[in-house]
């Protein structure tokens, strides 16, 4: 790598060479990237997790000054296993117009064309600066965000203006994303004999009902005028999909487990609705323990809530970005990604990036070679924007 000029697509190769999951060590990717900033000169900050096994990484190319943007992707994928390549995914293949490999399109094109463009950025008459900051454990919830945030707001005497989050959208404006959080509950009832349904407490039974519960909870909010027509669905979603639970049909269950997850549109709360689930819980409670002391119902969150992102359309970001893309179309998303995070730390944030989210978390994916060009035009154009 040292003193050679890397192509974007000769830096893909490389990045997608690194099969690193959302929740394990980040460290060789990171220490890849480490190496192609030093060979350019940059400075560069690292933000690590407790043990040192991940860290994210950012730094400034340019003056310190107010006004600069911030450039951000995470390095994770997620898995392979079960899926039906064609190819090995952590290689990339050329394919006609296409570059397969995990993490094409999700979102290590976008970190490519950022490196590629590293040179021209250390070369122009940069007038405000361009902040590269790439996270970890992104496809896990969002979880390096908040501390690489808050790490690149102290870490500078300046202040960044705008941040875009690189994640695949055609290289549209995304200026809305539903926030998520995922949690566990378990239900602690009384094991017995199936016609002793009456005496006993059936974990089962009582899951049952809480899901149920999540669904008409769903709906009420709907009811209740909680729309916004720019999300698909047009409002939040909440989700049960795995549950567990009981050892024979003819044994009442005393333990049974189940995940969901809520997915809210900006004007609604995953605190809101999970404390009004929690009141329901401990109703339950005190109506069953009647018959059974020992009930009861524990939620545990698997990370904390990813908040949603909603930037008005007046905001002077969004008609950057348009320039920047030359697309006026705007768009919003039911996936959750960084991009709250870092509005939520007083960013005027989009989302934009090369490639199709359709690609994304599945087997063969890939980003068109042209989707990449296109990346690295827009990121050539920031440029210039900010070297006037």
């Amino acid at each position: 790598m040292r003193g050679k000029h890397m192509n974007v697509i000769e830096i893909l190769s490389q990045l997608v060479a690194f099969p690193v999951l959302g929740g394990q060590s980040n460290l060789t990717i990171l220490q890849w990237i480490q190496a192609y900033l030093r060979q350019h000169g940059v400075e560069y900050h690292l933000v690590p997790n407790e043990d040192g096994t991940k860290a994210s990484l950012h730094c400034r190319i340019g003056p310190a000054v107010d006004g600069g943007v911030i450039l951000s992707g995470h390095m994770d994928v997620v898995p392979v296993a079960g899926q039906d390549w064609q190819t090995d995914p952590f290689t990339l293949v050329e394919k006609a117009d296409k570059l397969y490999a995990r993490g094409s399109a999700d979102m290590k094109g976008f970190i490519a064309c950022c490196l590629a463009c590293l040179p021209e950025m250390l070369q122009a008459p940069l007038q405000k600066p361009i902040y590269f900051a790439f996270s970890y454990d992104e496809e896990i919830g969002c979880l390096a965000g908040p501390a690489l945030v808050e790490h690149i707001k102290a870490s500078y005497t300046e202040q960044p203006a705008y941040a875009i989050i690189g994640e695949p959208s055609m290289l549209q404006a995304v200026v809305g994303q539903k926030g998520i959080c995922i949690f566990e509950t378990t239900v602690h009832g009384s094991a017995g004999h199936s016609s002793r349904i009456r005496q006993e407490v059936s974990a089962v039974h009582e899951a049952a009902r809480l899901i149920l519960w999540l669904e008409d909870k769903m709906e009420q909010l709907i009811a209740a005028g909680h729309t916004d027509e720019r999300f698909t669905p047009p409002h939040s979603s909440l989700h049960s999909g795995v549950i567990q639970g009981g050892i024979a049909p003819n044994v009442i269950a005393d333990r049974c487990s189940f995940h969901w997850d809520v997915r809210v549109i900006p004007q609604d709360s995953v605190a809101n609705i999970l404390a009004d689930f929690e009141t329901h819980c401990r109703e339950r409670e005190l109506f069953l323990r009647q018959r059974y002391p020992g009930f009861r119902i524990i939620t545990t969150e698997h990370h904390p809530p990813v908040p949603p992102l909603d930037t008005p359309e007046h905001l002077p970001v969004v008609d950057f970005i348009r320039q920047l893309s030359g697309q006026h179309l705007l768009q919003t998303v039911a996936y959750a990604a960084e991009a709250g995070q870092f509005a939520e730390g007083g960013f005027q944030t989009v989302i934009c990036g090369p490639g199709n989210i359709a690609q994304a978390h599945r087997a063969n994916e890939f980003i068109s070679k042209e989707q990449l060009a296109k990346g690295e035009e827009f990121v050539r154009r920031l440029i210039a924007a900010l070297s006037i």
